[in-house]
Parts: C-alpha cells; sequence; structure tokens
C-alpha cells in the first residue's frame, strides 16, 4: 500500500519525451491496469486504441492541434498514444474513460514510464478526419473520445516542480 500512495504523489506529467518507444512488456501491464478501472454497474464502456505508428501519431497530434488552432505538438514528442474511448449510451461513460485515463497514467508511472493527459479528444474525434480513424478502429460513433494518454521516457526537462497542494482541499464535516 505505501509503494502506491507514493507512486500516487510522486507521477508528474511530461511535457517533453524521447523518440524511445516503450517496451511491449510495460506497454500491455499499463493496458491491463487501464481495463481494471471501475465502471459504472461493470458494463465496462471504454476501450483503449494502443498507437505507436509514428506516421499516425503524428496524424493525431495534428488533429488535436487543430482543435487548439495550433500547429504545435500537442503530445510533445510521445512515441505512444492511447486513446481512450467509451460508449455514449452507456450513461456513465465520461466517469468510466476518464477513471481509466488515471489507472493508464499511474501504472505508466509505477513501472517507469512517463506519460500525461492530453484532452480535446472529444472534439478531435467529432471531426471528420477524426470519424475516419473510428471507423479505421472499428469504432462506430457512438464511441466518444474521452482523452488521449501519451506515454515514453521523458527529458528533463519535460516536468515541472511539484506544486503545493491548496488549502482547502478537503473539508472535514
Amino acid at each position: 500500500m505505501k509503494e502506491t500512495l507514493i507512486d500516487l504523489k510522486e507521477r508528474r506529467s511530461c511535457r517533453k519525451y524521447s523518440s524511445k518507444q516503450v517496451e511491449k512488456e510495460k506497454l500491455d501491464l499499463i493496458l491491463e491496469a487501464g481495463t481494471y478501472a471501475p465502471t459504472g454497474r461493470n458494463f465496462q464502456s471504454p476501450v483503449i486504441v494502443v498507437v505507436r505508428d509514428p506516421e499516425t501519431v503524428r496524424a493525431l497530434s495534428k488533429l488535436n492541434a487543430a482543435v487548439m488552432g495550433t500547429d504545435t505538438d500537442p503530445f510533445y514528442g510521445a512515441p505512444t498514444v492511447l486513446v481512450v474511448f467509451a460508449d455514449s449510451t452507456v450513461n456513465t461513460y465520461r466517469d468510466d474513460g476518464a477513471l481509466v485515463m488515471g489507472n493508464l497514467l499511474n501504472a505508466a508511472h509505477a513501472v517507469g514510464v512517463d506519460s500525461c493527459y492530453i484532452y480535446r479528444a472529444r472534439e478531435a474525434f467529432r471531426t471528420e478526419e477524426g470519424k475516419e480513424f473510428l471507423r479505421r478502429w472499428g469504432l462506430d460513433e457512438k464511441y466518444e473520445g474521452i482523452g488521449n494518454c501519451i506515454l515514453g521516457y521523458g527529458e528533463a526537462e519535460g516536468f515541472r516542480p511539484v506544486s503545493e497542494r491548496k488549502k482547502g482541499y478537503i473539508i472535514w464535516d
């Protein structure tokens, strides 16, 4: 239990990656942790799409950047992207997908892989190009993008120092 709490406190988002790919053994552990996230009524509404092909990663990055109106790389050079979708016909789908994202991020840290939660999946996969990716992956339009979990090995300058926890974070009754 102590190691889990340490992992939760020490995990940080990384915003600059080396090109080194995540080893399959570590990736499998991260993905397995994602599948064990709690879901409403155990419906398991989320799905995780694993993207490691550099051309596809660049295309997804470009799609995500377009939502922000920029041409920068919102994936910070990460070589792996896990796109979490969830079945929007399940009333807890967004919460279910967010819990999967949390498990992916925390499991990555636990196995020595750096990560960051990249938003805008909902908007990116509502575009025509985004819908083409859905079809390519065998998903219909009932699946909504929840988030992108980028993975890789961070460069030292990709990390920010730990912020103090805000006052009033916890309220006791």
